[in-house]
């Protein structure tokens, strides 16, 4: 059962890493960049954003444990799991960045999850 605590875990580290590089990449000036199309300046102050340093950083420890994890669940019944990242995606988008919620955003959500809970059960 705790394996399922580490399966949590990555989920929730890389809806975290999708919240951190979101919220770096809608700092005013990588907007600017963005906008005015310029790559090479683009992938310059997406270097230098420590918003999405913490992405990537989120994302590298959420690998880290999914390996762990596939080293002990059969990936046809760890992989549901990553559906539970559409939930806490949408919760911390909401609560994080200020994300409107809709009724088919939760309706989707709530219809995701119970998918994973029918193959955790299976």
């Amino acid at each position: 059962m705790a394996i399922y605590l580490v399966v949590l875990a990555s989920v929730v580290l890389t809806a975290l890493a999708q919240i951190a590089l979101k919220a770096g990449m809608s700092t005013p000036a990588i907007k600017q960049i963005a906008d005015e199309t310029n790559i090479s300046a683009l992938i310059g102050a997406i270097a230098r954003s420590p918003a999405i340093f913490a992405g990537f950083a989120l994302y590298g420890l959420s690998v880290v444990l999914w390996l762990f994890v596939l080293s002990r669940l059969d990936v046809s019944r760890a992989y549901p799991f990553v559906g539970l990242g559409v939930v806490v995606t949408m919760i911390l988008g909401y609560l994080l960045l200020g994300e409107p919620l809709s009724f088919h955003k939760v309706l989707g959500t709530i219809l995701v999850a119970g998918g994973v809970w029918l193959v955790a059960t299976a």
